[in-house]
This record gives C-alpha cells, sequence and structure tokens, in this order.
C-alpha cells in the first residue's frame, strides 16, 4: 500500500509468545508494551503460551478461529488460557547434545537419554507447565515417525473412542521425510484425527533441538 491508502490500523492487538521458561520473548513484548502511552497500552494483550513450536501454533489457530467468529479479545483470551494445558507435545531428537550444550536440560538428564538409546530405546521429551522435561521412552520402534505415532496413538485413544474431534500440528528439523510418514501414519490409522500442517521448527527452537528431530502436538477441538 502506497502513503494514500495506509493499512487498516487494528483496535486491539494479540500477541502469543514462546513460554517464558525457555525465551526472554514474553517478557521482552511486556517491556515493549510498558514503553507506550496508557490509552496504547490497553490495546495491547499479550499471552504466555507456555508452550513452543507446534503447539504454541495450534493456540494462534484457535484464537483465528475465534477472531473469525468475531469474538472480543478478552473472550478469546479465556479460552486459550482453557486450551493452554490442553495442548500436549511429544519430541523426539536425533542427538540430545544441542539442548545439553543450551543449558534447557541437565547433563544427568542428557547421559539418561544417551544411555536410553544404546539400548534400543527412544526417549520421548514433551512440555510440562512451560518446561521441556523428558516424559517417556519407547522400545522397540525402528525410527522416530513410528515412536511418536504410537506415543500419539496411545495417549488420544480415549478421545478417539468417545468421538472427540482431536487437531494435529507436526513440526520438524529438516526432516521432511519423517514428518510425511507421521502425518500418513495419523490420517491412514487414526479417525477424528485432523493433521492441519507440517513445517519446519521455528529457529528459536531449532538450534537448541538440532536436526532430524520431530515434533507433534495435539489438543481437541472444541
Amino acid at each position: 500500500m502506497d502513503a494514500t491508502h495506509p493499512p487498516p490500523k487494528s483496535d486491539k492487538i494479540l500477541c502469543l509468545t514462546l513460554t517464558s521458561k525457555l525465551s526472554g520473548t514474553y517478557n521482552s513484548a511486556i517491556q515493549a508494551k510498558d514503553f507506550l502511552e496508557p490509552e496504547q497500552k490497553e490495546r495491547i494483550f499479550v499471552v504466555d503460551t507456555l508452550n513452543v513450536t507446534c503447539g504454541e501454533a495450534l493456540l494462534v489457530s484457535k484464537a483465528i478461529d475465534l477472531i473469525n467468529k468475531g469474538e472480543e479479545v478478552e473472550e478469546i483470551i479465556k479460552e486459550l488460557e482453557k486450551l493452554i494445558p490442553r495442548v500436549r507435545l511429544y519430541g523426539m531428537l536425533e542427538e540430545i547434545k544441542w539442548l545439553e550444550a543450551s543449558g534447557r536440560i541437565s547433563h544427568t538428564l542428557a547421559n539418561w537419554v544417551r544411555r536410553m538409546q544404546k539400548i534400543g530405546f527412544r526417549p520421548i521429551i514433551g512440555i510440562k507447565k512451560g518446561v521441556i522435561k523428558a516424559i517417556g521412552i519407547k522400545a522397540g520402534a525402528k525410527d522416530i515417525p513410528t515412536a511418536l505415532f504410537h506415543q500419539f496413538e496411545a495417549k488420544t485413544k480415549q478421545f478417539r473412542n468417545q468421538g472427540r474431534k482431536i487437531r494435529v500440528a507436526i513440526t520438524h528439523g529438516d526432516n521432511l521425510k519423517g514428518a510425511q510418514k507421521l502425518k500418513e501414519l495419523i490420517e491412514k490409522n487414526l479417525k477424528n484425527t485432523e493433521v492441519v500442517f507440517i513445517n519446519l521448527i521455528d529457529n528459536v527452537l531449532g538450534v537448541l533441538v538440532g536436526p532430524d528431530t520431530l515434533i507433534l502436538a495435539w489438543c481437541e477441538i472444541t
């Protein structure tokens, strides 16, 4: 647009950030808001998603749905706050050294992951209350997509049997082949699931988890 046709101004701005437990994005947004005049501050709303990558994306997707329905920003925030603890995220890394080097996980946890990998187990990491945690292990899975699929299948079985619909998002560390295989496994074998997108892991998380990482996030569609 040129100067004679400026872009429309928004009455209110909703900002959804990465978890404040791993990134300074949320605090930076709050500080930026505090620089504004009081009447401008009232237009800006910042939400800590307590999640990352595709988990955060599912919350953005929900916000878009609510915006399209004409909901006010205050109501959107209330709905997002209800959804935040219900967004589950599972990930598998080819190599744990990136998380260890960044200080996001302890040396003790990193060594535990390495020991599990050596004896044929694939550790699963996840997000709990905004922090990366080891949440389980999978034995006998021949590859990361298969292991993540079995984790997702088990954790969603009760919901799917009740006919409840599930929205899924997948991100990867330059592992498009693995991401597509995971998507195909879900769509071929599981009913009431919707894979909304596959995308590269964002650079903030990508430098921490490294190449070939595969991450899946899901939530119920309400």
